[in-house]
């Protein structure tokens, strides 16, 4: 009879330590909590972040309730309809006080914390870090920043979305060669230099595992193993200069490996759900304010900014804002598609996770603060799926209510937060 193994057993050798994913031998009978404790999956967060707003009539669905249809922007996530929420309404008040810098940096500042910009950052601890901190203690990492623009303009406020308290930012990790190293504790200089692979290192012990396991499991490590092998791979064929620094590109240079970085951060971020070694991450797709050009969508002539401005105008300038916000919608869904298809217990990943999807900007073009327009994604708590629903309320009201009823990591109190969204949960 396969033996029960726990969900903290790890792999180890030669300075590497992996985790196991998600192994029927885990969990109870019913796949409804973990057999070593008899304590159900506690559910995951991510918050997700696209800077510059959007192009509401091609993003925001004109029906309500459950037959709204797909608009042109979020079209890749029609796969996914059972599994996401989109609430449009919210208002995001702090972003409209007095105070320093361009628009987009006191929305900012809004966006994460619920508070004013301060001059030289967020005006306090962002969402993701008050549920990192009730969630995140028994866990290797309380939560992860995970970055992909490789464009390094702007000040703290546009670099970063993690906030661990009032202008003390969170920088996030943008090179996939480090996430992996710190995610998989590399330190060998062979495995590092990308000349071994870390499984060489772990080969003894995951023998060993794989003895106890029946069939579905030992298939279902070997599928694990050899995803874990397949980003190295992917890692290393990246151009060498990705190892050490990330520069903004010249002018009239382009990112073109932005979409390859950002499906290797995303499988690096389920790889550490998977393997339990946090709960709650930030994913910073692009910048805020970002200046970026799009040559893998054909969009070179002008970058993402100013396409949010005197280029929305024309009927092609709105044409090519919806293409670019719908390549960062296809990221998001390329994540949530990742979660569900790891199996978990009786589900999957995305059975346990939530996944918030914000801009700083409502309407990209007039810098909006009102009628901001989320996406909420998976099935931790008591989440609502398969709905577009228009509020009334603040950002700080959905915050305090993801807290208090999905995530169950109820906090005191959230800036600019009155009530509960009912609609949500």
């Amino acid at each position: 009879m396969p033996a029960q193994i726990t969900r903290r057993t790890l792999l180890r050798g030669w300075g590497v330590t992996l985790g196991l994913p998600p192994l029927e031998a885990m969990f109870n009978s019913s796949g409804t909590a973990y057999a070593a404790t008899a304590k159900p999956v506690e559910p995951r967060f991510v918050f997700w972040f696209n800077g510059n707003g959007i192009p509401e009539k091609y993003w925001i669905p004109q029906g309500e309730g459950a037959s709204f249809e797909f608009t042109p922007c979020l079209s890749p996530l029609a796969p996914f309809r059972k599994d996401i929420h989109v609430v449009s309404g919210l208002d995001s008040p702090a972003a409209r006080l007095p105070g320093p810098g361009n628009s987009h940096y006191p929305s900012m500042s809004a966006v994460l914390s619920g508070k004013p910009y301060t001059g030289r950052g967020a005006g306090g601890m962002s969402f993701d870090q008050y549920v990192a901190r009730k969630a995140g203690e028994a866990y290797r990492f309380r939560s992860l920043q995970i970055g992909v623009s490789q464009e390094s303009f702007g000040e703290a406020i546009q670099r970063n979305m993690s906030w661990a308290d009032r202008d003390r930012p969170l920088p996030p990790e943008m090179l996939p060669h480090r996430l992996f190293d710190r995610l998989f504790g590399v330190r060998d200089r062979a495995s590092i230099d990308r000349q071994k692979s870390i499984l060489d290192a772990v080969q003894d012990e995951a023998r060993s595992v794989r003895e106890q396991l029946g069939a579905a499991d030992r298939q279902r490590l070997e599928e694990y193993l050899s995803s874990v092998r397949d980003l190295e791979k992917s890692i290393a064929s990246l151009p060498p200069e990705y190892k050490t620094v990330v520069e903004r590109p010249e002018e009239g240079g382009d990112l073109r490996d932005w979409p390859r970085i950002a499906k290797l951060q995303s499988d690096l971020l389920v790889h550490a759900f998977a393997s339990g070694q946090t709960r709650v991450a930030s994913y910073m797709l692009t910048k805020c304010q970002g200046l970026s050009r799009f040559p893998w969508l054909g969009h070179t002539a002008q970058r993402h900014h100013e396409y949010t401005h005197g280029q929305v105008e024309t009927p092609r300038g709105m044409r090519i804002l919806r293409d670019i916000c719908r390549w960062h919608v296809e990221e998001f869904a390329y994540l949530v598609g990742k979660l569900k298809s790891t199996p978990e217990g009786a589900g999957n990943m995305l059975d346990n996770t939530c996944l918030l999807f914000v801009h700083e900007h409502a309407e990209a073009n007039s810098h909006k603060n009102n009628n901001h327009a989320v996406l909420l994604a998976g099935h931790a708590g008591r989440m609502k799926t398969g709905l577009h629903t228009r509020t009334t309320g603040t950002l700080g009201d959905l915050y305090q209510t993801l807290a208090d009823e999905v995530l169950g990591t109820r906090i005191d109190a959230f800036p600019t937060a009155e009530k509960k969204l009912s609609e949500i949960v």
